[in-house]
């Protein structure tokens, strides 16, 4: 069985979602994972975002463990985590969660002189702001989304803003998901601190990443 279907498998037996599995030159098996989204049951009602914790990486480290080894996976070290601040969006349940936040995507091509309009550059291809959902091709059924954002330059702490300078219009840009070659949360740090992954590897403890 091949590496992805293992951990896939493993994954969501115990109940979690495979966000992503990396697995580099030096013998590191990374995987991420995060607890299933349900959208809400009606459009005013609201989900309480729930985080995967320490127990539950420890809990999906031991059934890897187990699960390698019988199908005799080779690697040196396994790291399960939860997504950091910079949670990867690869599916189109991803982008449905997360409307409404501010991301950076980057397409696979650039966007073009008619995408453009004249005011983005047509080589551009990497945007941050907010995801909204688009219109959609009721031709296809494929569901299209947009990001929208604003040319407004970064306000520096303490940097005093005029209340008279006009705001900068804003701007978007429509896409379907085979168009993005990736996608990102933006990791934005509030003033009410930094909210970091949670890591257990395989040797029961955090790793030290510095």
């Amino acid at each position: 069985m091949a590496l992805k279907d293992i951990v896939e498998q493993t994954v969501a037996g115990l109940g979690y979602d495979l966000v992503a599995l990396e697995r580099s030159a030096a013998g590191l098996l990374r995987i991420t994972i995060d607890l299933p989204w349900t959208p809400p049951v009606a459009p005013a009602s609201v989900n309480v975002e729930q985080f995967v914790t320490v127990e539950d990486c420890e809990k999906v480290t031991r059934q890897l463990l187990f699960a390698l080894e019988v199908d005799g996976i080779e690697y040196k070290r396994l790291e399960v985590s939860s997504p950091g601040i910079d949670r990867p969006l690869r599916h189109e349940k991803d982008f449905e969660r997360f409307v409404g936040q501010v991301v950076d995507i980057t397409l696979k091509a650039p966007i073009g002189i008619a995408a453009a309009a004249g005011s983005v550059n047509a080589t551009r291809k990497k945007f941050r702001g907010t995801i909204e959902r688009g219109a959609g091709d009721e031709s296809t059924g494929v569901a299209s989304w947009q990001i929208v954002w604003s040319e407004a330059p970064t306000v520096k702490p303490g940097q005093r803003v005029s209340k008279k300078r006009p705001a900068p219009p804003l701007q978007s840009l429509r896409f379907n998901l085979d168009e993005i070659k990736e996608a990102r949360l933006a990791p934005i740090v509030s003033f009410k601190g930094r909210v970091g992954a949670n890591r257990f590897d395989n040797n029961g403890t955090e790793p030290n990443l510095n």
